[in-house]
């Protein structure tokens, strides 16, 4: 059995997402086909779609167009964002010191635990029945970036600023850093997809059929984001929702006695 994880979230001046996500999984597909390997997963992305705005997600729509012409039977495997630990959502809005935006974090998606989606992939390679299905797999509530934002900041018991940047400005300046610096922040393609909502395939697959009851975030954030908190909260134990409302004025001092 083949897993094809690769992916690229920005394009480079070596590899563009066509490279990556098309030509990739082409080459990848052929040696399938050829050495007759019994099963193939296609780990695409959510709102794979070839008429999109972003490059990103068109692609890996073309991606999984291709997979499934060279081989038919490919499982395609559309994942939510991640989180756990060390992802790139819940430690972004937690542990960086300022959030650029540019449409104000209303972006909405449904978060999906790494875990979960790991689980699920084990079982598509002992399940015969799962070859040539395409699977959205995502989290059991939707959030918008900026409840992501709130719940990060109770946890951490720290508010990162968010500075908003029209996507008009923010393209060419993301656009001129990513060939200066040796790391990318953003792209352009990124601004573009934080005015897409994401879209549930209601034709496709999920957990359930799966036999998987998907984690809800809010249940983990404590465990994930508690290495954020300043020493003097480190070790408060986690709050409901009413008790977080209540002591979000008090200032918060250990007592061990």
């Amino acid at each position: 059995m083949v897993y094809n994880l690769i992916g690229r979230d920005y394009e480079t001046k070596n590899f563009t997402f066509h490279d990556v996500h098309v030509e990739g999984t082409a080459r990848i597909a052929d040696a399938v086909a050829k050495y007759d390997v019994d099963r193939f997963v296609q780990v695409s992305s959510y709102n794979a779609d070839p008429n999109s705005e972003s490059a990103f997600f068109r692609t890996k729509a073309e991606g999984e167009r291709v997979a499934r012409e060279i081989f038919p039977e490919t499982t395609i495997v559309r994942p939510s964002p991640l989180f756990g630990w060390e992802d790139r959502m819940l430690n972004r809005f937690a542990g960086e010191s300022t959030i650029w935006a540019s449409n104000h974090l209303r972006e909405k998606l449904y978060p999906v635990h790494a875990i979960d989606v790991g689980a699920a992939l084990e079982l598509m390679l002992q399940d015969d029945t799962t070859a040539g299905q395409t699977y959205e797999l995502y989290g059991p509530t939707q959030y918008s970036m900026r409840e992501i934002y709130e719940t990060a900041a109770r946890e951490v018991l720290k508010r990162r600023p968010v500075l908003n940047i029209p996507a008009a400005i923010r393209k060419p300046i993301t656009s001129i850093l990513a060939r200066v610096l040796w790391f990318v922040e953003s792209s352009p393609d990124m601004v573009t997809r934080e005015f897409i909502d994401q879209k549930i395939d209601p034709l496709a697959k999920t957990f359930r059929e799966l036999g998987i009851d998907p984690v809800e975030m809010k249940a983990c954030t404590y465990e994930y984001l508690q290495g954020f908190r300043s020493n003097v909260y480190y070790d408060l134990p986690a709050m409901t929702e009413k008790e977080k409302r209540e002591e979000k004025k008090y200032v918060h001092v250990l007592d061990d006695q």
